[in-house]
Order: C-alpha cells, then structure tokens, then sequence
C-alpha cells in the first residue's frame, strides 16, 4: 500500500475540473425541469380540484420517500423496457444524461413543489384581491404581486434544495456517466485503488468550493431581492425535519 501523499491532492484536480461542466450540467437541466414540475404540483396542490390535489400529494410523498439511486436504477433500467414493451421503441442509445435528468427531475420536483407552494400560501392573499380589485387581471395580480414576494420566501429552502442536488447527482457515475465522481473512479482505478484517499478529498475540495459558491448566490439573491442590509441577508440552512 502506497504511503499518503498530499500533492497527488492538488495534481489530481486539473484532471478533474474538465469534467466540471458535466456535473453542472446535470443541476442545469435537472433545476429547469424539476422546477416546472414541481410548479405544476405546487399550482395543483393550491388550485386544484380533490382529485388533483391527493394525486399531487400522493407522488409527492412517494416520491420522497424514494432514495436517489432507487429511482436512478428504476430510470436507466426500467424506461427502456417500457418504451420497447408499450412502443416498441427501442431508446437504448439515449445519453446517459437523458436518463439522469429524468431521474433527478422526478425527485427533485416533490420538494420543490413543498417549497413553492408554502412560499406562495405565506403572502397574504388579500393582495391578490386587492389587486384584482383595481383592475389587475388575475394573471397580472399572480405575476406582479404573488410571484414576486414568494421567490423571496422561496430563496433560502431553493437553495439548500440545489446544494442537496448537487450533492445527490454525484450518483449519476452509477449508471456509467462520466462527471466529477465518475472521473474520479477512472482515476482510483488507473492507479489500483492506491490514490483512493487523495482523489476523494480533492473532490471534496471541489465539491465545497461549488457548494460556498450556490450558498452565496443565493445568499446576494435573497438581499438583492428583500432589500434586507447585507449583515441581514444571511444563510439559512434547512434542519434534518424540514423546518428553516
């Protein structure tokens, strides 16, 4: 077994960062998706008629009680034989990522879906029919009034969701796509297992420097948008229940 050595550290890490792009990838595509799903489940929670809203609640605690990797499997090995049995089409040569995407967006919209639909029930309501009442259309009233103040509400538990994203698509290596995690395991494996321990804890590094990085955006967003002072504007992370 090879002694630990610290400068295998820093010389891993350009060979790492290339694949960079295909981590942030799948937050990119994942964030847009799981967003407007989980609007529509927010909007069908709030809005919707009985049925809607127990079909809507229903996928959301499925769904969440649903650990990453099962529903990455379920994803990259199940979609396949449904689309070849149903459609007789075979989707074998889709990109990994495709399937990652699909995976992560399903999960990603039930907490979202929660954050959105609370974040929109604390604006007072009355707003709304105020704004109705002096000749606002009602999408006019949602977009202008409603929206805008519950995105602010929304900042902080958005983006303690995207960091537990971040942190979950790691698993994408998995299924054979080649982003910062599975880089790194080509290069444990080129090397025997002996660079293990350096390798791991330049992706550490890698990953907290992209963690800090969301937490102060969303941390700029939040006074940018509240108009709170700066000493104001802070961080508030997400207790293991849920509760801010």
């Amino acid at each position: 077994m090879r002694p630990f050595d610290p400068s295998f550290i820093w010389a891993v890490i350009p060979a790492l960062l290339p694949f960079l792009s295909v981590t942030l990838a799948v937050v990119a595509g994942t964030l847009f998706f799981g967003s407007l799903l989980g609007g529509l489940l927010a909007a069908g929670q709030v809005s919707g008629g009985r049925m809607v809203r127990r079909l809507a609640r229903a996928y959301i605690y499925l769904v969440r009680c649903t650990p990453p990797i099962v529903m990455l499997f379920i994803v990259f090995y199940g979609l396949p034989k449904f689309f070849m049995e149903v459609f007789s089409l075979d989707i074998n040569a889709w990109d990994k990522i495709v399937y990652v995407w699909i995976s992560f967006t399903l999960l990603f919209a039930a907490p979202i879906s929660e954050v959105m639909r609370s974040s929109y029930l604390a604006v007072d309501h009355g707003q709304y029919e105020a704004a109705v009442s002096i000749g606002l259309s009602p999408r006019q009233a949602f977009l202008h009034i409603m929206l805008s103040q519950a995105a602010v509400v929304a900042l902080p538990n958005f983006g303690n969701a995207v960091i537990s994203l971040m942190k979950e698509g790691s698993l994408a290596y998995t299924i054979g796509l080649v982003d910062l995690i599975g880089k790194g395991q080509l290069i444990i494996s080129v090397h025997y297992g002996a660079r293990a321990l350096e390798t791991y804890l330049a992706l550490t590094l890698i990953y907290l420097v992209l963690t800090l990085g969301v937490e102060q955006l969303f941390s700029f967003l939040e006074h940018r948008f509240s108009g709170l002072p700066p000493s104001d504007a802070v961080w508030h992370p997400v207790k293991p229940g849920g509760e801010v």
